[in-house]
């Protein structure tokens, strides 16, 4: 701590990288009631109080463990006549004295590994008002295939993982994603600049002391060798919520279809098409090889029945491993409630946290534009028929991975 007090920050970043997380927020109130977690010296905390809500009147709660910091914090407010709208306390961010619903913003820049990004998840989502929204970072690999190196200072300590396994958390958590930042190299920098000019100023001293020093100047060469390897994403995040068709709706609960539930897979597909092609698609997917356990996925409603279906099997792009999104169903009369997108995005999600790069889906652009996917021929991808090109759709899931260009070759069942 003696390291670290009086410094500008405590973590990566920047007042721009701020700005730019909260302009990626949804609309806030007048005077947003904002929760900042792990608070330090309370950077962030002053230009939130400044500068969130519509006059920029927001009432800060700003947290921390370190008595030292809140002061740090109380003296800016003070000085910035920003002492009415900050209210430093010092509380555990594992076990926060505050009711459910509290804030209409919770903020927490630099500090949710503390919990663990997936804790971190589960647990603030109760201090969301109707409508509020979790800003967070979390340090992320930026490389496909990390170093030895890199892994042997992070995987002790911090095991990191690649976006498309945090985008899968977030949806696994109940949150829809409205924006996300990679901050850039100059936010480490204002971090370790004043940090490593201290750090060399330093001396060991006491054993505690030096064990201390060490450790930070082994962060900041790790840095200096590996930077180009991870890096900090801010996440701004709302929770899915009955009601909201786009992100699915919180009255389905999605997950992987069982051996029982094989009936009602096919009667959805029967009722959801003209024909019986694609149920008979489905059943002849699953004694194929392509079928792949845990990727067919049902979103039930409260009664317990299946509404949506939707499966994702083996294909491949000239020779590489891809996934093939078909079919996608529901039932008819639950059409525009969100079941199926509830269903698709949970479906991506599993695919994203097993490590897959690549989906491909053949229909209405406008449908699975909402899921990300974008024109397969952006990627040099072709289908092995005659079709409009803006209706073969691809998403990357790993933009650490290479796109594969070619044609799409899908599994034997589907005859083409």
């Amino acid at each position: 701590m003696e390291l670290h007090r009086g410094l500008p920050r405590q973590s990566p970043g920047s007042d721009t990288s701020t700005r730019h997380l909260l302009s990626l927020c949804g609309p806030l109130p007048e005077r947003p009631r904002v929760l900042d977690i792990g608070c330090g010296p309370g950077r962030s905390a002053l230009l939130l109080a400044a500068e969130a809500g519509g006059a920029g009147r927001a009432e800060v709660t700003a947290v921390d463990l370190h008595s030292p910091f809140l002061e740090e914090l109380r003296a800016a407010a003070r000085a910035r006549g920003l002492d009415g709208r900050v209210r430093a306390v010092r509380a555990d961010m594992g076990a926060l004295p505050f009711e459910d619903g509290s804030f209409d913003l919770v903020w927490a820049e630099g500090s949710a590994y503390v919990l663990g990004f997936d804790r971190a998840l589960a647990e603030w989502k109760r201090l969301l008002a109707p409508g509020g929204q979790l800003v967070l970072s979390e340090c992320e690999w930026t490389a496909g295939e990390p170093s030895a190196g890199a892994r042997a200072f992070w995987d002790p300590q911090y095991p990191l993982r690649s976006f498309p396994r945090n985008t899968a958390a977030v949806q696994a958590a109940g949150y829809r994603l409205l924006g996300s930042l990679l901050q850039p190299d100059s936010d480490w920098a204002e971090y370790y600049g004043p940090l490593g000019e201290r750090a060399a100023a330093a001396s060991g001293g006491t054993p505690a002391r030096a064990a201390a020093l060490a450790s930070v100047r082994e962060e900041l060469a790790v840095r200096e060798r590996h930077g180009h390897e991870y890096g900090y994403r801010g996440w701004v995040l709302a929770p899915v919520s009955a009601g909201d068709p786009a992100a699915g709706g919180g009255r389905w609960r999605t997950r992987p279809e069982t051996a029982a539930d094989a009936a009602a897979v096919r009667a959805v597909n029967l009722s959801a098409f003209e024909t019986p092609l694609e149920a008979d698609l489905v059943d002849a997917l699953r004694a194929d090889g392509a079928w792949l356990p845990g990727l067919s996925y049902v979103a039930e409603g409260p009664d317990g029945k299946v509404a949506a279906h939707a499966l994702l099997t083996r294909c491949a792009v000239g020779g590489a491993p891809a996934l093939a999104l078909a079919p996608v169903a529901a039932d008819p009369a639950l059409r525009r409630s969100g079941a199926g997108s509830a269903v698709v995005r949970a479906l991506l999600a599993a695919a994203a946290g097993r490590g897959e790069a690549l989906v491909l889906v053949l229909g209405h652009p406008s449908y699975y534009a909402r899921f990300g996917f974008v024109p397969a021929s952006r990627y040099g991808i072709t289908a092995p028929f005659e079709v409009p090109d803006e209706a073969v759709m691809a998403l990357v899931l790993d933009d650490s991975a290479a796109v594969p260009a070619g044609t799409i070759g899908y599994p034997a069942p589907f005859g083409v």
